[in-house]
């Protein structure tokens, strides 16, 4: 009864209070309510700002048992779930009926698929061509709510060492309504390598895991396009 969640406008609500806040508009196809989470409002922020333009609210869990807190109040709350915004690309993360659909033909997609692992070449960025609302990002890089819990739950103990070694794994989702993918796809084929990476770099920068060689190379290509 006293506890208080804080959402990223530094609003605090009990749990009664934060439920009856987002029921409607957060509750998934199936029928269960999703609270949407950030670790670090200022370095997820453009995945914040995305779910801010579709209205829906996002909590701020940035302490260090928070990880076991969100897993706590998903076994204690009934139909809630608690999921990071970087888990999944939006329309997934609070599925509804009325996605959006691409119109790629199998071939078109077959080769774009390929042109990004071409550019990507990094067998743990798995990447996949998906049907997202156009005004979206053109590539976002998620990892699984599951495993990244799994993953942050090993650092803090507990017997989840197993999860730790595991190598990172990411999903690659390209956006295939946006037109920045239609431009990559019409492109001429040596341009098309060069347009993917920096698309993808971009999804990193917005992770903050572009780094080092990585960044330094991305800036270059920047000012090059400039």
């Amino acid at each position: 009864e006293f506890l208080l969640l804080t959402n990223t406008n530094k609003e605090h609500y009990t749990l009664e209070e934060y439920n009856a806040k987002v029921k409607d508009f957060q509750a998934d196809k199936d029928g269960s309510v999703v609270y949407l989470y950030t670790i670090d409002a200022e370095r997820q922020h453009s995945y914040v700002q995305a779910a801010h333009k579709k209205e829906y609210d996002v909590l701020l869990m940035n302490s260090p048992i928070d990880t076991h807190f969100i897993h706590h109040l998903e076994m204690k709350l009934e139909k809630i779930k608690l999921k990071r915004v970087d888990a999944e690309v939006l329309d997934k993360l609070i599925t509804k009926e009325d996605t959006a659909r691409h119109e790629l033909t199998e071939e078109e997609t077959t080769k774009l698929k390929t042109v990004f692992e071409k550019a990507i070449n990094n067998p743990l960025m798995k990447v996949e061509i998906e049907s997202q609302q156009a005004e979206g990002m053109p590539v976002t890089i998620t990892m699984e709510e599951w495993m990244r819990r799994m993953k942050d739950m090993s650092k803090l103990g507990g017997g989840m060492n197993f999860y730790g070694s595991m190598p990172d794994t990411y999903k690659v989702a390209i956006n295939a309504n946006h037109k920045v993918i239609t431009k990559i796809l019409q492109a001429e084929e040596a341009q098309q390598t060069a347009m993917a990476k920096q698309a993808f770099d971009l999804a990193l920068l917005a992770q903050g895991m572009l780094k080092g060689a990585d960044l330094t190379a991305f800036v270059e290509r920047s000012v090059e396009v400039i």
